[in-house]
This record gives structure tokens, sequence and C-alpha cells, in this order.
């Protein structure tokens, strides 16, 4: 929403500088994006009197100047074929930056042709203050040397752009920024009140209503003779101010009412309807019409549509037809003003994808009771600037009811706020907010004006009141400290999420955090079914389901990295997946991806690959506290990985922890990804929950002074058996003195038969008490062997 400050103060009475109204809008809520402000933009520049200008004696086209300026008697070389003696123009020093060519003055006199120049004479091009680029400004009137370049060129008006909360339709309209700025002290308001037109004539145009959920009242009148054309200067200024393109004087009006009083109209030229006006329900290609931004609509039966006895002539609330629209031809007009249900509003804009003035205040909720005060100031700036004469005004329905009265106790300020307001000034807030509060004491019946329907409950006025009285006065006060023992506020699965961060982001990777939506095709290609999951209203058609998967979007933002030209770029994300619509569908997975290139090193390069990703996986698992001794690995992964470059980690036959190695190169097509891509998807919720611990205090450290035992065994066996297998057999052959078990060399080829393979591993025996004797470690050795050979069918190697 941009207004300007000139406009505000049609509304507000007040001697409040800039700068204390940004404050003041900032404290009260309403969030201010930017503030342009062109009389700081052209500072530099001002008025000066061009006392001679003579041919330059060595160039045609350029004149020799000596201007009356603010920094004294100047001469300036200029090649503007208006320039001449007499006039009054706009200077600009030495070193001054042009903002509309874009460059800036030399700090130091140019001569041009052998005559120096110290300054420059502008164009309304050259300072943005119009089109005109081949003479400089002639200003008329009289003008004193030196006046700022803005005074005198009528740009001295800042124009304040600020953010509209979804609940605060009334700041879509200068009228309610003053009244919440009057309640901060700001000054008074003095918005003017629409004064009835006295109607001449009865109007011929009929109104029904046959969807009255849709639109509850119309209001309408006719308007006879008017004088279509372009509007005004001063109107036309102020759209332009606020970026709205001037149309021509009754369009300009409407728009001028939707942006002043929150009060979106429409006007139709009378000539072009044909019988009764009636909101109704769109009736698919029979309604068919093209709208105001030259595109054609067909309005279903879920759409409240604007019709005559012949055609539709729009969407109610949304956009009006081009066939039925008024042009510098029209000569009488149909006014409408009517309000439309925010919900089906909200709709049509959304399933015709149409943005309009009007839409965006109605889905919010304009003022329920602004129908007939509204009708009623647009038809005086139509007869004021376009003449004509007004039948009465008819009305079809009822306006919606006012919002239900509050009962509110005062003292419920201090208790949710700890502001101690008297009883006096918390009545003062809300009856300049518009709400009326009677009763005695603490107890208020508070009317809820039409325009504030977001407030239904006594919180409501609490937060209005601490909102205008300003947050910053709230004394922030400790929580007092509650008797006994602390318990710690974080979750498991919050200690998890964290403790896995950190673990990943020492393996290199960096932290993404993207949409928890994605596109349909793409949830259906990572398994996501869609039931249940689609999105009711999506924030765009590319994010219309909630994803199955962390490492899609990842994907995504690792070849934009990629493209960017970021070297081995390595993300991760902890967050939701969701594998159905039920409480238990929803996953918090720690994912990490990177590409299978290897960057330059010193070192040598080499290619990552699915045992990277693997070892990836087991960090995140080890510091989420899994059991990563007791995790099988099997090659089971979905088929988006790559199959033979992928498995799973899973605890038992069923419980599967982790998915890891390299995505199937017919998925990175799809999304686009060049090149080959390795990572892992790890289901934190899948890990066991810790067991509950005695003592809240770490165990004490186990430590041995003992040095430990390697020994190196070597098997023969099927090339089917995993390493895990034996890994596993190894070490449950004593589980007292085997810490350690270490494949080293898996061998194929001459002396090994062929289905075979030849498998050598360390293992580290760890003594407490004493040294072991060669006996004891000949029969550990012993149990090895035996407990190896028992569990893969292998047989030691001499």
């Amino acid at each position: 929403m941009k207004f300007t400050l000139s406009w505000l103060k049609e509304h507000l009475e007040t001697s409040a500088t800039l700068a204390e109204i940004e404050h003041a809008m900032t404290m009260a809520g309403l969030e201010i994006e930017g503030i342009e402000d062109p009389a700081a933009d052209l500072s530099a520049f001002t008025v000066a009197h061009v006392k001679e200008a003579v041919p330059h004696p060595d160039a045609d086209r350029l004149r020799v100047c000596t201007v009356d300026t603010a920094d004294g008697e100047k001469t300036i070389v200029c090649g503007a074929p208006n320039a001449r003696a007499g006039m009054t123009a706009i200077y600009a020093p030495l070193g001054t930056y042009i903002p509309g060519a874009d460059f800036s003055l030399d700090a130091k006199p140019r001569k041009i042709r052998g005559v120096e120049s110290h300054g420059m004479l502008c164009s309304s091009a050259e300072l943005g203050s119009g089109e005109d680029s081949d003479g400089i400004i002639d200003l008329q009137g009289e003008w004193k040397v030196g006046t700022p370049a803005a005074r005198a060129l009528g740009m001295d008006d800042p124009v304040i752009d600020f953010e509209v909360t979804p609940n605060r339709p009334d700041w879509l309209g200068v009228d309610g920024i003053a009244r919440d700025l009057a309640a901060a002290g700001m000054g008074h308001v003095i918005t003017k009140m629409a004064k009835p037109v006295d109607g001449k004539f009865d109007c011929p145009v009929k109104i029904e209503l046959d969807w009255p959920e849709a639109c509850p009242v119309f209001a309408g009148r006719l308007i006879r003779g008017v004088k279509n054309g372009p509007s005004p200067a001063w109107l036309q200024k102020r759209l332009k101010a606020i970026g709205l393109r001037p149309i021509n004087a009754l369009a300009d009006i409407t728009n001028l009412v939707s942006y002043d009083r929150c009060r979106p109209l429409h006007v139709y030229d009378a000539a072009k309807l044909n019988g009764a006006i009636r909101a109704r329900k769109g009736q698919g290609e029979a309604d068919r019409f093209e709208a105001l931004d030259g595109k054609f609509y067909v309005p279903t039966d879920e759409m409240c549509v604007i019709a005559d006895d012949a055609n539709c002539l729009g969407f109610g609330g949304v956009m009006g037809g081009e066939e039925s629209g008024v042009s510098e031809t029209t000569t009488d007009v149909f006014l409408e003003c009517a309000w439309f249900d925010p919900a089906l509003t909200r709709a049509t804009g959304r399933a015709t994808g149409i943005e309009s003035d009007a839409k965006h205040r109605f889905e919010r909720g304009v003022d329920t009771h602004s129908v007939r005060p509204g009708i009623e100031w647009a038809t005086r700036l139509i007869l004021d600037l376009c003449g004509g004469e007004p039948s009465h005004v008819v009305v079809s329905g009822e306006e919606p009811a006012p919002p239900n009265a509050i009962e509110f106790d005062t003292r419920q300020v201090k208790r949710l706020t700890g502001l101690d307001l008297e009883v006096t000034e918390i009545v003062r807030i809300l009856d300049t907010l518009g709400f009326t509060a009677a009763g005695s004491g603490h107890a208020l019946t508070v009317e809820v004006p039409t325009w504030r329907r977001d407030c239904t409950q006594p919180a409501d006025l609490v937060e209005e009141i601490a909102r205008i009285h300003g947050f910053d006065n709230i004394v922030p006060v400790s929580l007092p400290r509650l008797p006994g023992r602390r318990e710690p506020t974080a979750t498991v699965g919050q200690n998890r999420a964290r403790f896995v961060r950190r673990a990943l982001a020492l393996r290199g990777y960096r932290e993404a955090v993207t949409w928890s939506f994605c596109e349909t095709k793409e949830a259906a290609a990572f398994g996501g079914h869609g039931e249940g999951l689609a999105l009711e209203n999506p924030i765009s058609s590319e994010l219309d389901v909630m994803r199955p998967s962390a490492l899609i979007h990842l994907l995504k933002a690792i070849q934009a990295n990629a493209d960017k030209g970021l070297e081995d770029p390595r993300l991760f994300e902890v967050g939701p997946v969701w594998l159905d619509d039920t409480p238990r569908g929803q996953k918090t997975v720690a994912a990490g991806i990177r590409f299978v290139e290897a960057g330059r090193h010193w070192t040598g390069t080499r290619e990552a690959d699915l045992f990277d990703a693997k070892a990836d996986a087991l960090a995140a698992l080890d510091a989420a506290g899994a059991p990563v001794d007791s995790l099988q690995a099997a090659p089971e992964a979905r088929s988006w990985w790559h199959p033979g470059r992928s498995g799973v980690l899973r605890l038992g036959p069923k419980n599967v922890l982790a998915e890891f190695g390299e995505l199937h190169p017919g998925m990175l097509k799809a999304l686009g990804i060049d090149g080959r891509v390795i990572g892992f998807e790890v289901v934190l919720d899948a890990i066991p929950q810790p067991k509950k611990q005695a003592l809240k205090a770490r165990p004490p450290l186990q430590r041995s002074e003992l040095m430990p035992v390697r020994r190196d065994f070597a098997f023969l066996m099927d090339d089917s058996v995993a390493a895990q297998d034996v890994i596993r057999a190894a070490k449950g052959a004593d589980k007292a003195l085997v810490t350690d078990v270490q494949v080293f060399d898996l061998y194929r080829g001459k002396g090994v038969p062929e289905g075979k393979v030849s498998m050598a591993f360390e293992v580290t025996l760890q003594p407490t008490d004493k040294t072991l004797t060669d006996k004891e470690i000949e029969a550990v050795a012993a149990s090895i062997v035996a407990s190896v050979e028992k569990a893969t069918g292998g047989t030691l190697r001499g």
C-alpha cells in the first residue's frame, strides 16, 4: 500500500515530521517497506535564472549561458534548443548525480569546444519529473533563485510504502492509516464524511440479487450527461505517485476512492447495458467474457458474476468486463457499489489468476457498511470532475449485521501485557480507533466498528491497546525461577537434530533450508502417492503437495550452486517429510548430497562413491545416538537410487534407518541435474529411543593402561558373503576382549577359485586387568576362527 504525505494530511491534521510519522507507523505495527522522498534525491538541484544565452563560437548547436545560480553567477554550455535569456531553469552544480541520465557531473569545470562549463541546466527527463529530453525545464511563474527544485517542480511529496497484514483491510485506505496514527498521538482525524447527493430522477436500472450469500448488498445509481476525458492534473499526479496509470476521469475516480477510503467501485457505460443488473452464479461458457485485462474468462458456478439480461459483465469484486467499460465517448454511467464475500472473492481470484486492487481489498474484507457512503462519495467526485445529473440511489439486499459487542474487563490489559493504564486512556485509544466503549469501572461493553471484524474477543482489544500505547513501552521482566529441579527443555528429537547438524557440518556439508512442498510429479518419482497430501491452497502450482523426501529440493539446490561456480557443493538438510496424511506419516530426516566428481587437490583426486555416502550416513546416525555397531547394510534401496551402487542401513530385518548411495541417472535427468550425485537420507524417528539411565551423570571413563594386541586373519569364502557378517562373527567370539574388527583386504584372482574371495581383517584385543599370555591369545584366536567359519562357511587361509 502506497500513499503520499500530502494525501495523508487530507485525513490527518498533524505537525509531525516524516521521520516521526515513520516511527509512529512502525511502532503501531504498520511495517514500512520503503519511503521515496524525491526532495532528498533532488536536494542538490535548485532554481536558476538565465541572464544571457549566446551562440557558442565553435558549435552551431550549443549556447553559452550566463546563469544566476545559488552558487553565484556561472557560465554553462547548454545544447538545449529552448535555452534563452530570461528563462527560469533548474541548475545542477559540479559533481551532482543526474538520476534520469544515470551519470555524475565532473567535480571540476569541463571545457566544451574551448569554453569552460560550470554545471548543467537540466531537462525534465534528466530529473525524472517527465519524459521531455529535448529541452531544458522552463519554469513558469516567479521563482526565487536557489529555491529547491523539488518544490518548484512539485516533487517534494514523499511516498510511503508499507506492508498490509491480511487482518487489516482498513489499512488499504488512507483514512484508515490516519485513524491509527491519530490514536498513536500523531494528530487528529479530519476525514471528510460523504454527504448524500440528492437524486434528480428515479434510477431506470433495476438491481437483483440471485446469490445473496456472495453479494448480500448492492447499491447503484445512474448519472447521465457526464463528460469523460483526462482527469485533472492533481488526480493524475496523485495516482502516478503511488504507481497507478491514469486512464480517464471516471476510472481514475474509482481508483482514488479505492485507495482513499478502501471502497472499491465500478462504473459501467449505461448505453451498453441490457435490462436489469444482477449478482448471480457463473454459468460456464454461456458467461464467457473479455475482462478489462484483455483476457477471456469462463465463470463457473462457484464464482460470483455481475450480469445483465444479455451478457456477463464481469466478476463481482474482482474485475469488470471490457464490453461494458467506459470510454471518452461515454455520456451516461451506472455506478456500482456492492459488498462481496471475502472467501468467494479469494477463490475466484485464485482460480482465474486475476490480481486487481478490488480483489485485493474484497478478499481481506471491505467495511460492510461502506456501500452507501462509498456511492455518495464517488457520485460527488463524478459530478465535480465530469458533471452530469444523478438519479436516486437504488439498493438491493441488506448490509451484513455489525460485529458482536465485546464484554471487556480493562484489568485484562495489565494481566496480559503488564501495562498499567488508566481506564480513561484505554477508552481514549479504543474510541480513537473507532470502537465505542461504554460502562463503569473496569467493566466495559465495546462496540466493534464494521471495518474491524477481526476483533472478536477481549484479547483482541488488549492487543490494540498495547499496539497503540507502544510495545516498546512494555517493561521487560524476567520470569520468576520455578522451584525445584529444572528438566532439560529440548526433546530427544531436537537434540538428535542438533547433534546431526554439527556432525554433517564437520564433514564439509553446508546446511540448507528448503520447501516442505514439492510438485506432484516430483513427489511421485520419490515414492509419494499424494493421497491426502495435496495442498488445498498451494502457494504455487509447483509446490502443490507435501514432499516425501528431502532429497528433491536438495538436488535442485546443489545444481543451482554448481551453476553459479561453487566447486564441490555439499548440502544437507534436517527437516520433515510426509509419507501419508496420518500422524505417523510425518518423519524427521537428515539428508545430504554431493557430486561424485572430486575437485582438484595437491594430494590427488578420487571420485566419491557409495562408501563415502555410507560413511556420511553412519556419521549422522552415530551423532544421533543410533547403535551403529549393530546396523546391517543391504542392497535394498528404493527405485530412485542407482541399482548396485546403493544400499540401506537397517536395525533388524524391517527397521530401515537410512538409505545411501548414488542417485539413479534417470531421476537426475528428470530433475535437470548434470553429472553423478551421491547422497543419503537418514530417518531420525526410526532410531530407537535411548534407555533411561538411573543416574543423570555420565558413566566413568573406562580406560586400560595395557597395550592392545592386534592379530590378522584371512579367510577364503563365497563371494556372496557380506563383510558385516564376518565382522559381527569375529566380534562375537569374545565380547570382552575383542574391541575392534577392520577389513583391510579383499582379493579375487590367481590362486582364488572362481566365485570365492579372500577376505583379510585385523582384530584388536584390549586387555583390561592383566597382560595376555600367548596361550590366552591363541585361545581367543581359535574362538574367532571357529565363529567366522560357522557364520560364513569360510575357511582360514594358511
